[in-house]
C-alpha cells in the first residue's frame, strides 16, 4: 500500500544556500507562506472603522505607507486596497474576522497568501544592491520607515516594505513565479562584493 502526502515547498526552498553564501555586509532570507489577504472597502465606511478594531490597527489612508501590529500589517495599495499580511496559518481566523467586521457593508476579502512569496533584505550593502535594479530612492529621508511601494526590481513587479529607520532592512513581496528569477537576480548583483571588508 502505498501512502501519498503532499509536502508544501515555497518558491525559493533551495535558495538557502546561495543566501548562505552572500557577501558581508547583505544577508537574504526567504519568509515563506506568510498569510496575505486582499481586503477593499470603503476607507470612510462603517466597515473600516469595524475592522480596524479587529485587527488592532487603523487601515492606512496615506498612500505608499503601512502600518501594524505583531499580528498583522496593513500595506495601503490603493485609495480603497489593502494587504493585510499574518503569519503563516493564520489566514481563517483572520478572515473571519474580517468578514464578520465588514458584516453587511460593502467590502471583500481574498486569500492571496499562495500568490507572492516574501524575501528579507537586510545589512549596510541592501540599499546599494537594490538600487542596481530599483527606482525607488531608498534613503532613510525619502523612504522612511513604514514605507510601502509597489515598484520593480530587475523588471519584475514587487512590493517593498522599508522596515527599520535607516533602510538597511526592507521586506520585497514577490509573485511566486517570479521569486527564482528575483533571487538569482539578489545573488548576481551582490557578486562584485565578495572581496568587500566591511
Amino acid at each position: 500500500m502505498t501512502v501519498e502526502t503532499s509536502i508544501r515547498l515555497s518558491p525559493l526552498a533551495d535558495w538557502a544556500a546561495a543566501f548562505d553564501q552572500l557577501p558581508a555586509g547583505i544577508r537574504i532570507r526567504e519568509m515563506p507562506f506568510l498569510t496575505q489577504l486582499s481586503l477593499r472597502l470603503d476607507p470612510g465606511g462603517r466597515a473600516a472603522a469595524s475592522v480596524a478594531e479587529a485587527i488592532g490597527v487603523a487601515l492606512p489612508t496615506a498612500p505608499s505607507t503601512f502600518v501594524g501590529t505583531d499580528e498583522v500589517e496593513a500595506l495601503w495599495l490603493g485609495p480603497d486596497e489593502w494587504l493585510l499580511v499574518a503569519p503563516p496559518g493564520a489566514g481563517a481566523q483572520l478572515q473571519d474576522a474580517l468578514r464578520a467586521a465588514i458584516g453587511d457593508g460593502f467590502g471583500t476579502v481574498t486569500d492571496v497568501s499562495a500568490q507572492r512569496t516574501t524575501l528579507c533584505v537586510s545589512g549596510s550593502l541592501a540599499q546599494e544592491v537594490l538600487a542596481r535594479g530599483c527606482a525607488i530612492d531608498l534613503h532613510p529621508q525619502v523612504s522612511p520607515l513604514g514605507t510601502c511601494v509597489q515598484t520593480r526590481l530587475a523588471q519584475a513587479g514587487v512590493i517593498l516594505l522599508v522596515r527599520d529607520d535607516t533602510a538597511t532592512c526592507v521586506r520585497l513581496l514577490v509573485r511566486s513565479s517570479f521569486a527564482p528569477y528575483v533571487a538569482s537576480w539578489l545573488v548576481d548583483a551582490c557578486t562584485e562584493y565578495r572581496e568587500a571588508v566591511l
